[in-house]
């Protein structure tokens, strides 16, 4: 059974999520700009973001947080405006750091269980 989620580990699952948008919102921005090392930055920032929650949190759910603020922010990226303007245009990059952040995100999230937590090579009874 899982554990009942508490206050604290939904503020750190809601501080990841807006961890997440953040580095979505720069790694749109960067990705752009400086074409293929951009985008390898921007993919990066987004791996780093999802393992860090997923071992800060010790749950697959911390790594699949950060994941969805990413999404939420890219997503909104990619609507355009009534003038006319939009943050990520058509074209390779933006395609790939769309479906490779999504691909990143969602290793991230199924990776599999974390270690013991005293690191000891034995596995422990259930």
């Amino acid at each position: 059974m899982a554990a009942p989620l508490a206050v604290g580990r939904l503020a750190l699952y809601a501080a990841l999520a807006v961890l997440g948008a953040l580095v979505g919102i720069a790694g749109g921005l960067v990705q752009a700009g400086w074409f293929p090392g951009g985008l390898t930055l921007a993919l990066l920032a987004l791996a780093g973001l999802c393992y860090g929650g997923l071992t800060a949190a010790r749950t697959r759910l911390g790594g699949a947080a950060p994941g969805a603020g990413w999404l939420a922010a890219v997503l909104l990226m990619t609507d355009s405006r009534p003038e006319g303007d939009f943050l990520l245009g058509a074209g390779l990059g933006s395609y790939a750091f769309l479906l490779g952040g999504m691909a990143v995100a969602v290793m991230c999230a199924t990776l599999p269980k974390l270690p013991q937590p005293d690191g000891s090579p034995v596995r422990l009874a259930k």
